[in-house]
This record gives structure tokens, C-alpha cells and sequence, in this order.
């Protein structure tokens, strides 16, 4: 059985990159953190460390083996926090899964909200890539999640709140800054900034080129659609973007447009099966379809582009 000190004592390591900040860290001495590193790496039987003068470095294997270690004691974390508010009644905290783009068009302003409407509110808001969803529902413990959609698990519901479709953004002094509405035509022959080839969007880009016999003039990649809503702020090209992505970025040259070839976009909260709900997710919800009500007025889309569901 390993022990949750030398556990501790490892992640610290890793986390500061030396035994001297670890030591600070855990509030023990530095002799007492080495001997816990030895013991761990005496308890698992293969080698964390290469030992380079008096220094210590992390093997590939101690890497791999930090992965776990975090996850183990962020989930001990959890259940201690879960214990302690079983224990004085509280049910004002939330574990948020969000995808990171969409942290401040629509967490962060719900989150403003549920602190006004519960002041002993606290949150864990944990961001996770698009494409490793899956993985995260599945092995992460968590209260409400928010993503687009769809998400195709038996151990989640879904409940969609919000339906729109994709734009074209560009910089303000882009000629099609002048056009309220772009068409397929209009970009055919422009330098695009493109999200990567696994993206929905740069699928759904791509097929429309095709079936106009063109090959898009991809002069940027981006790997996400922050980044390619961004560059094109900057004059880049024009990008097919998502507009929850275009109000996360923030960037003061970015014009949204209204896209005659908008494939459909729809995002959903996430909610683990047979977990019951507490007060605390309904006021979060509530607060996020508030927030992205005054948030999409922004855009200035059609009223048909944008739809609460």
C-alpha cells in the first residue's frame, strides 16, 4: 500500500522542481521530504529519479507516474471537501468540466453571478480539451458540465441550452467588414485561417471547398478556435469560427459576420447519471443562460442565428 505522505512529497517535488521548494511547500524539512522520495520510489520498484550531482530529476517513468499521483490526490481533495460539506450541511460547491474556450463568454460571468446570489459559493472550474471529452466524463468526478455538443455517453446527460451557428470573423478593416452577410463565394479565393484538420469547423470548411471544386487558401492553422479567431483579428484571413469562441477572445478587431454556409452549432450541460443535482448547479445554469443571453446581443446576429433552448 503506498503511503499518501510520500505521495504528497512526490507531487510537491514534481510541481516546485526541488526537494528544498517541495519541503517549503509541505511545511517539513528536507532530510524528511528525501526520505519520503526514497521510500516511494523503494515502495513502486522502478526508478523516479536520476540523480545528477546532489539534484534530483524526474525519469520518463516518474513523469508518467506523477499523471496518476495528481489525479489520486486531487480526488482525495474532493472527497474530503465532499466530506466536510456533508458534515456542516453545505451544498455551495460545484466541480465545473468546461472546454477551454468557452471559460469566458460562459463560466465566468455566471460564476459573477452565483457569488452575488450565494455568498458562500465555491467552485473548482476544471478545463479539458474538446477532443478528450470523452475521457474526462468518463473518469473525472464532477457536478455540471458544459460543452458543444454532441456528446454520445451512457453515463451523462445532456441537456442543450443554446443553439446557433458558425460565423466568418475577420479584422475590422477587412473589405467584407462592409457586408452584413458573407456568402461561400465571397471567401473562395481569400486567405483563411483554419482550425486543425480533426476540428468540426475545418471539416465542415472543407467540404463546402469541395463541393465547389476549390481548394481552400489555408494561409494559417490554428489548433484551436481561439487562436484562429485571433490571427484573423490581426488581418490574417477570414476564419469559420464558432461565436461563443468569438466573444471568448476578446480581441478588440475582430467583426463577427452572419454566414450563409453556417453548419449548426449546439451546446449542452453535462450531468453525470444518477447524481442528484444540488441548488447550487440550478442557480450556476440559471446564471449561465442569463449571462450568454446579454453576451450574444454583442454579435448583433440574426435573431434566427442565435436560439436558448
Amino acid at each position: 500500500m503506498l503511503n499518501i505522505r510520500e505521495l504528497e512529497a512526490f507531487r510537491a517535488f514534481i510541481e516546485c522542481g526541488s526537494v528544498t521548494l517541495a519541503a517549503d511547500r509541505l511545511g517539513r524539512t528536507q532530510p524528511q521530504v528525501g526520505r519520503l522520495l526514497t521510500s516511494l520510489e523503494d515502495s513502486v520498484g522502478f526508478r523516479l529519479f536520476d540523480r545528477v550531482g546532489k539534484r534530483l530529476r524526474a525519469t520518463p517513468e516518474g513523469w508518467r507516474f506523477y499523471e496518476e499521483v495528481d489525479r489520486v490526490i486531487r480526488e482525495l481533495e474532493l472527497l474530503t471537501r465532499s466530506a466536510n460539506q456533508i458534515r456542516t450541511g453545505s451544498s455551495d460547491h460545484l466541480r465545473i468540466l468546461v472546454a477551454p474556450h468557452v471559460t469566458n463568454a460562459l463560466v465566468s460571468p455566471a460564476l459573477v453571478e452565483v457569488q452575488r446570489r450565494l455568498p458562500t459559493f465555491t467552485a473548482e472550474v476544471a478545463s479539458r480539451v474538446r477532443l478528450d471529452i470523452e475521457t474526462w466524463i468518463t473518469h473525472e468526478q464532477f457536478d455540471v458540465g458544459l460543452s458543444i455538443l454532441p456528446i454520445d455517453n451512457p453515463a451523462i446527460e445532456v441537456e442543450p441550452f443554446l443553439r446557433t451557428r458558425a460565423v466568418i470573423v475577420m479584422s475590422e478593416s477587412h473589405p467584407l467588414a462592409k457586408r452584413d452577410v458573407v456568402s461561400l463565394a465571397d471567401i473562395l479565393d481569400l486567405p483563411l485561417v483554419a482550425t486543425h484538420s480533426r476540428s468540426l469547423l475545418r471539416q465542415h470548411l472543407e467540404r463546402l471547398f469541395r463541393n465547389e471544386k476549390k481548394k481552400a487558401n489555408i494561409r494559417y492553422e490554428a489548433t484551436n478556435g481561439l487562436t484562429a479567431c485571433e490571427l484573423a483579428a490581426q488581418g490574417l484571413g477570414v476564419a469559420l469560427a464558432d461565436p461563443i469562441v468569438a466573444i471568448s477572445t476578446g480581441a478588440p478587431d475582430l467583426l463577427v459576420r452572419e454566414f450563409t454556409e453556417g453548419m449548426p452549432m449546439e451546446y449542452g450541460f453535462l450531468y453525470p447519471i444518477g447524481k442528484t443535482r444540488s441548488p447550487a448547479a440550478g442557480v450556476f445554469t440559471d446564471a449561465v443562460r442569463s449571462s450568454i443571453q446579454e453576451r450574444l446581443k454583442q454579435l448583433a446576429l440574426p435573431q434566427n442565428a442565435l436560439a436558448l433552448v
